[in-house]
């Protein structure tokens, strides 16, 4: 690897590359190596393409790409140039997709994707439900190229927009390209991204630092993860454009977690690559500037992705935040002017630089620009990675790309950044999410999270299970993040266990309005969302777990009765069969169920074929109406 001296040599490079890849005339098989299809097998495919080529003496190129997106599917497969998407390929499929599809031009429908409304089974990737609407900016090279080569980023155009910077710009015309954009951090808060710049760059001073956050700890969220893993030479690219901004930055931080172990693994080799070929380290290009990026990693704590907490990690000091002002910008790590951003902000900044501020201005809403990218999971049934268009509505998310919930079921709620989000009910779908309009609903953009609710999902367990992640990660510097978190989590562990009383909600209610006003940062002011927006648009769920002591979706095991109504059973013993407690009880040509072992896991209520099991709060349908003397006993000791 021979290093570069000057931008004419990168474009050399460049040209050369793009020359060779034309000519070459090779089939590719791009297989989906992230993380995501490697637990599926990914791996296994790629290397089974390998030695079956191998063993035909094919000229084809087997790419392990990043994420691809659809992690639900995976692993995935993408023929080149014959544009044909597989789908949930194993190592025993290859034989026969090189033999009739690479071998005899044949596609194989039954790895093709069928629609779940119409069946119709659809060969292009494009044209798949799940990708129709995306527009993938931060995601444009994820699944494309080679993440562990610099050779494939910079053939695909990676490092262009570093020589049109050293070449042609200024730093303050930078700034001003990044500020007109509009692009805002997408590190959850939205903070203007430029504006972050400008006041760094103004700070007196010789010795400034540049961070990267890659601390991505919210549940089921993944975006930043397989943004390192697939690209990791966009980030690196728009942190030695940020650097050469800002000014007087010699050396950057990308804090990931250690448990991003494929993220760790490819940032590691890109930046040694990066080094190699010249674009890091003293003298980039013969330009002049020197700058330098060191991997830091996490141990895990949720509470290192707030700025300040994790500039005291870096430093090796606990993670803990700190009060504000000063600000990051005038005293961050080690007390210099330092500027924090996300990997999907600094992403964005070598296309911004590319396409220009205009181009990236044009597409989202007014005050909320460019894309995002979200992690689609729950009970939806399309789940996976996807990148839209800010203003796109919750619905189009849900229904558009994830084709509908699960089973066909009622949806029922949205929950939107992370455990520090909102819980949105589907009658408010028609939101566009954009950073404005998700806060005025009581929700947040955060880092990218949406989780999909279906009917069965009870709203306080789902709020109780968000505020326990939070309340357990508290770093316990603040009394009201470390003391009412607990009592929040005290009191709605209460009300799912049945013991609720009258009061409770009122409690949550002024207990989180507190928090919000009075925590030291951002998590804590941001850890009782889930809980409120439960609470208002879902409040009568809390009402019946307390007043009446049942949950209306089943859900809370501590809650409601089941009860055999004798007179419509038809003794068919099938709810007795499926009884792992064995409380359902057979006696004298009648079934009961004995409470005291029953677990209301609710099998039962599922298989009775004529609907005679009732749980408590279900009502009474008139074809089935039986007196209290036709339930069964409740104890062994009746039997």
């Amino acid at each position: 690897m021979n290093r570069l001296r000057s931008i004419d040599d990168l474009g050399t490079l460049r040209e050369k590359l793009y020359l060779e890849y034309e000519q070459a005339e090779t089939s590719s098989i791009k297989v989906c190596c992230g993380t995501g299809c490697s637990a599926a097998g990914g791996l296994e495919v790629a290397e089974a393409f390998s030695k079956e080529i191998e063993k035909q003496g094919r000229n084809i190129q087997v790419v392990g790409t990043g994420c691809q997106g659809w992690c639900e599917k995976g692993p995935l497969v993408l023929l080149e140039p014959q544009d044909i998407f597989y789908q949930r390929v194993t190592p025993f499929d290859v034989p026969q997709i090189m033999d009739l599809t690479i071998s005899r031009g044949r596609a194989i429908e039954r790895f093709f994707y069928p629609r779940s409304d119409t069946g119709e089974r659809i060969r292009r990737r494009e044209d798949i439900p799940f990708y129709q609407k995306q527009l993938r900016i931060i995601l444009r090279n994820c699944g494309r190229i080679n993440p562990t080569s610099i050779y494939d980023y910079i053939r695909v155009g990676g490092y262009e927009a570093l020589t049109r910077v050293l070449s042609s710009m200024s730093p303050e015309e930078v700034i001003d390209t990044i500020k007109k954009s509009q692009l805002r951090g997408r590190g959850g808060a939205g903070f203007s991204t430029g504006v972050k710049w400008e006041l760094c760059r103004a700070q007196k001073g010789k010795v400034k630092y540049l961070i990267c956050n890659g601390d991505e700890g919210d549940p089921g969220a993944f975006m930043d993860r397989s943004v390192l893993e697939g690209d990791p030479h966009s980030v690196i690219e728009g942190m030695i454009i940020a650097a050469y901004a800002i000014g007087h930055v010699s050396e950057g931080f990308i804090y990931v977690r250690a448990e991003y172990p494929l993220a760790v693994t490819n940032l590691g080799l890109a930046l040694y690559q990066a080094e190699q070929l010249g674009l890091l380290g003293k003298d980039i290009l013969g330009s002049g500037f020197d700058f330098s990026i060191e991997i830091k990693r996490g141990a895990g704590a949720f509470v290192c992705g707030e700025s300040t907490a994790m500039m005291y990690s870096i430093e090796g000091r606990r993670g803990m935040p700190r009060q504000t002002p000063p600000r990051s910008v005038e005293a961050g790590l080690w007390d210099k002017p330092t500027v924090l951003n996300n990997v999907k902000t600094f992403a964005n900044v070598p296309v911004i630089i590319n396409r220009g501020a205009d181009w990236y201005a044009s597409i989202g809403t007014e005050r909320s620009k460019g894309t995002q990218v979200f992690a689609l999971t729950g009970k939806v049934k399309n789940t996976g990675l996807i990148e839209l268009p800010m203003g796109t509505t919750i619905r189009e998310i849900v229904y558009d790309i994830g084709e509908g919930i699960l089973d066909d079921k009622r949806c029922k709620a949205a929950q939107i950044g992370g455990p520090s989000g909102g819980c949105i009910p589907e009658e408010l779908f028609d939101t566009p999410i954009d950073f404005d309009s998700l806060q005025s609903i009581g929700a947040m953009m955060g880092s990218g999270g949406l989780v999909v609710m279906d009917e069965s999902d009870c709203m306080v367990e789902i709020a109780r299970f968000f505020l326990s992640f939070t309340q357990k990660e508290s770093c316990g510097k603040c009394p009201p993040c470390r003391i009412g978190t607990y009592l929040m989590l005290e009191t709605l562990n209460r009300i799912v266990e049945g013991n609720g009383k009258p009061g409770d909600i009122e409690f949550l209610e002024d207990m989180g309005n507190m928090i919000k006003a009075t925590s030291l940062c951002g998590l804590g002011q941001s850890a009782p969302n889930p809980v409120l927006t439960s609470i208002r648009y879902f409040r009568d769920e809390y009402e019946a777990h307390i007043e009446d002591k049942y949950c209306p979706t089943k859900a809370c095991k501590a809650l409601g009765t089941y009860r055999i109504v004798n007179e419509a059973c038809i003794l068919c013993g099938m709810c007795e069969e499926v009884c792992e407690k064995e409380a359902v009880v057979s006696e004298r040509q009648r079934y009961y169920i004995d409470e005291a072992d029953c677990d209301r896991c609710g099998r039962c209520l599922q298989v009775c074929p004529v609907d005679c099991i009732l749980y408590r709060g279900q009502p009474v349908s008139a074809e089935i109406v039986g007196t209290e003397s036709s339930l069964a006993p409740s104890s062994k000791e009746n039997r």
